[in-house]
């Protein structure tokens, strides 16, 4: 298990490989780290910008090459964004070391948690969150599926679908009270008023009963948030998702 002595040396190594790295023109703190937030559980995350003529592929494979030699990397994962691709890699002592690799005209902050290390670094651009209209969208999407899953006897789909369909209720939430809207890192922050009844969509068993308990208590709290972002769509969408609910009871027993 990695330590927070061990995860700020290996900090400020990486700080320096990136000095030392001619293909590296300008590096960035960026999450907790940028702003001095980092508990006993927070990773490391560095973005880097590569000069105009540097082939971003050589990079990565260079940096993956040390992590792994060096730094007790096992495995690691990519993920793509407008401009850069975040390597996400995993250290045998559990701790997660995020090294994003920029284009040289898309290095830029994209919120307010970056710190400049050296170099410089574009005008700020904000990425947007998914509008929360959106997001109701997508919710009323899951409950769809929901529905036909329980139907179908399909329950281990069913419990996947309330689940994906509480995470879009809950970004709603996030996104109403100015909180991070992705990855439930802003759920915790959410009031009980709206936290606690949420208690009641997650799914106790794969029986029947159960499944629509949990259904019925995602669809009221969609319901809920809707009617705070738009009365209107709530006054369309609200009967149909009740009639969802209504048709996916189990069957009167007798």
């Amino acid at each position: 298990m990695f330590t927070e002595e061990t995860r700020e040396a290996l900090q400020h190594t990486l700080i320096d490989s990136a000095r030392q790295d001619e293909r590296v023109v300008a590096a960035a703190l960026v999450g907790s780290s940028a702003t001095g937030g980092q508990d006993r559980w927070s990773d490391i995350d560095l973005a880097l910008r590569l000069g105009a003529e540097v082939d971003r592929d050589t990079v990565l494979a260079d940096w993956t090459e040390r992590m792994r030699q060096q730094h007790l990397a096992v495995d690691h994962l990519d993920v793509s964004g407008p401009g850069a691709i975040y390597r996400v890699f995993l250290r045998a002592d559990s701790l997660q070391v995020d090294v994003s690799f920029w284009e040289y005209d898309r290095f830029r902050p994209t919120g307010p948690r970056f710190s400049l290390l050296f170099g410089e670094a574009l005008e700020a651009g904000i990425i947007e969150p998914e509008p929360a209209t959106r997001l109701a969208g997508w919710a009323w999407l899951y409950a769809l599926h929901v529905r036909s899953a329980i139907a179908r006897g399909r329950v281990w789909q069913a419990v996947h679908l309330i689940g994906g369909m509480r995470d879009h209720v809950v970004a709603m939430a996030c996104l109403r009270h100015g909180l991070p809207a992705t990855q439930g890192r802003g759920v915790d922050d959410l009031p009980r008023t709206i936290t606690d009844p949420l208690a009641a969509t997650l799914v106790a068993s794969t029986g029947v009963t159960a499944l629509h308990e949990a259904f019925t208590a995602t669809c009221s709290a969609l319901e809920r948030e809707v009617v705070e972002i738009d009365a209107d769509l709530a006054a369309r969408i609200g009967p149909v998702l009740r009639k969802m609910v209504t048709s996916s009871a189990p069957a009167a027993e007798g």
